[in-house]
């Protein structure tokens, strides 16, 4: 039976990659001299360190295009509350999403069992599975996936015949 995954990856070398290039822009820019702003990447957070929140909201539109650059969308990141660090500084999380959430998940399934397809889908963790008898139906399932908007990115992965 004829069967492909939705799930919400992220290739977290391309996150590395995209904060070298942030900090390679930091260190030649002039709005950034003598700045001890840093940023680094760990078990799927990236913490932002900056002097000041006009500094921070910089380094956001570059963090934000060298990702966008390398394949990682908006909707993969996640801006947690900006925090006071020493003096004047603050420090800021950003959570790369990775994964489909159960709520998310659930309003999936219920919007393509509401278009009454001729598919089953199955919550596997953070994956669904979704299979039918025919190629066609499953190719119909993922454009109805792509048209609904969803605020996070998803992929369509092991497609099997």
């Amino acid at each position: 039976m004829p069967s492909f995954d939705i799930v919400s990856e992220v290739d977290f070398a391309e996150v590395d990659n995209a904060l070298q290039n942030l900090t390679r822009e930091i260190s030649v820019r002039y709005d950034f001299k003598g700045s001890k702003s840093t940023a680094e990447h760990k078990d799927g957070v990236i913490t932002v360190f900056a002097d000041d929140d006009l500094k921070l909201k910089q380094m956001h539109e570059i963090l934000r295009s060298n990702l966008n650059k390398r394949g990682i969308q908006p909707g993969q990141i996640d801006y947690q509350k900006v925090e006071p660090a020493a003096g004047q500084s603050v420090r800021q999380n950003i959570v790369v999403k990775e994964g489909i959430e159960k709520e998310l998940a659930k309003k999936i399934v219920k919007e393509i069992k509401s278009a009454k397809m001729k598919v089953q889908v199955a919550i596997q963790g953070e994956e669904l599975r979704v299979t039918g008898k025919k190629r066609d139906d499953l190719q119909a399932a993922m454009q109805f996936v792509r048209d609904m908007g969803l605020e996070q990115p998803v992929q369509f992965k092991n497609f099997r015949d």
